[in-house]
């Protein structure tokens, strides 16, 4: 495999974040895949652009960076939380243009778009109870109080993030012009996960009528910064190396 051009893994994170947690995954991966995260607007280095809250601006955004996958090895995408729909509706989206799409879509700590999702469906509520919501989902920094950096800087593209989120939902739940996606779907739940539990995580199952699998990791919410998810999507990668030698698309 060393002679062959890698795997590319596109990879989005969860909501108020950037690209950081996905700069250790080189090594946990293995050999033969290479990592590309994205960065949306309004953070780091991409702090002056606006925030994107519409479905349609994010594809915007996004789309021209997949416009030339199809002529190379074949590729995956990785979204976590947020990241899950954003991976999603980008794969959905090359399939209604008739474009090649993702060999695996590969969705992670996201319950799908016609489940109950405990933050994204509160994206416009009060501070207060927004602040709740992130305690009980262990998604709040311990040490984080009100007007800090966390509170000024962060919460508010959070905030965002959440409401792009819930759009996206949205979207996804509206009839497609096109026929279902086939492409293989990997869905992959954090064992102490409040927010996708792995009953849930197995409900993305309905949104693709190729192959399917649900796995269950170590961790909570925020299970990407360990070990084992990048081990599995590594492994996942090779597999599909070695089924699908030349560009997969959805079909």
């Amino acid at each position: 495999m060393s002679d062959e051009r890698p795997v590319r893994l596109h990879c989005f994170a969860h909501a108020g974040a950037g690209v950081s947690a996905f700069y250790g995954w080189g090594p946990r991966l293995g050999p033969g895949v290479e990592t590309v995260p994205h960065l949306l607007p309004g953070r780091e280095r991409r702090r002056s652009e606006p925030r994107l809250t519409r479905p349609a601006d994010l594809l915007a955004d996004q789309l021209p960076h997949f416009t030339g996958e199809g002529g190379g090895a074949p590729y995956i995408l990785y979204g976590h939380s947020l990241g899950a729909l954003v991976a999603y509706s980008v794969t959905r989206a090359l399939h209604e243009a008739g474009l090649p799409g993702p060999a695996l879509l590969v969705v992670g700590a996201c319950p799908p778009p016609d489940e109950l999702s405990a933050l994204a469906d509160q994206c416009r509520a009060g501070d207060e109870e927004l602040l709740r919501l992130l305690g009980e989902a262990n998604a709040l920094p311990a040490r984080a109080r009100p007007g800090d950096f966390w509170h000024q800087a962060v919460l508010p593209v959070l905030r965002d993030d959440l409401v792009l989120a819930h759009e996206l939902r949205t979207a996804a739940r509206g009839a497609s012009p096109a026929a279902p996606l086939a492409v293989p779907v990997l869905a992959v739940a954090g064992a102490d996960d409040p927010l996708a539990q792995p009953r849930a995580m197995a409900q993305w199952r309905a949104w693709t009528t190729g192959p399917f699998a649900v796995r269950t990791v170590p961790g909570d919410h925020f299970f990407l910064r360990g070990h084992d998810l990048p081990r599995l999507v590594g492994r996942a990668a090779r597999v599909v190396r070695r089924l699908a030698p030349q560009p997969a698309g959805v079909r």
